[in-house]
């Protein structure tokens, strides 16, 4: 049974401020280096294959950077509520790694991420039902070619209910300290280049095992083009099983779409 922690409105106003701060900091300082690095150098100083050829537009970018914004209000939320609930002892966030060993250590951050990829699986189909795409992800799928700013582009509804599974998992399963904080380096990381425009990968490797089964914006960009296919956030498993997944040849992948 889930515990609610007390709390004081002040405190949890201070925390949703300084959270949402340094979120939006996080978001702006990971999506501008991507950007610069990826859209703003020189082209024969970028060691990444372009997913589009068209320069993203300032309108499409202000769109992102707005949403973005928008919901790191909500992530913050989430994290309040996270905080709140481990003062109160209401999670299972631990701190000694003796109490359930390295193995466990190791084996838990690919535990969080395959539950939260099935979340997101399942979550995000249904957002393109036809009733609920134009109330909830449309805003997202504005980004017909996404660029690094999209990464937290999403309508309040969207961000809500990805904001959800985090609580949800450090009540019910243990998570080192270290272990959550690295999760959540790879959700933000992951948002970012998935949507970069750019595939980070050499193409050997998206021949090769990491193309058959972790998600990049190769795989990404197709979802944003086509809609009904792709949409895992980490792994191609739920995408194969459910025969949603689509994958161009990495040489045949650039694209000449507008943003």
């Amino acid at each position: 049974m889930i515990e609610f922690p007390p709390f004081s409105l002040a405190s949890l106003v201070l925390t949703e401020l300084v959270l949402t701060f340094f979120i939006v900091l996080r978001y702006l300082l990971l999506a501008g280096f991507f950007y610069w690095a990826l859209w703003k150098r020189p082209a024969e100083k970028v060691h990444a294959r372009r997913l589009a050829k068209n320069e993203p537009s300032k309108k499409i970018m202000r769109h992102e950077i707005y949403w973005s914004v928008v919901s790191s209000f909500i992530y913050a939320a989430s994290g309040v509520w996270v905080i709140e609930a481990w003062r109160s002892g209401g999670t299972q966030i631990y701190f000694d790694v003796s109490e359930y060993g390295v193995i466990y250590l190791l084996l838990s951050l690919p535990i969080y991420m395959f539950l939260h990829d099935t979340y997101f699986y399942w979550t995000h189909r249904a957002m393109h039902h036809p009733k609920i795409f134009p109330v909830m992800h449309k805003v997202h799928h504005e980004s017909r070619q996404p660029t690094p700013w999209a990464g937290f582009s999403f309508h309040p509804t969207e961000a809500v209910v990805g904001a959800l599974i985090l609580p949800v998992l450090v009540y019910t399963i243990p998570i080192h300290v270290g272990v959550l904080i690295v999760m959540l380096v790879v959700m933000t990381v992951t948002g970012i280049t998935n949507h970069a425009g750019y595939e980070l990968f050499p193409d050997s490797w998206m021949r090769g095992f990491v193309g058959r089964h972790w998600i990049s914006a190769t795989h990404h960009n197709v979802h944003h083009l086509k809609y009904k296919t792709n949409y895992a956030l980490y792994f191609r498993f739920w995408d194969r099983v459910m025969d949603t997944d689509e994958m161009d040849v990495p040489s045949d992948a650039a694209r000449t779409d507008t943003v």
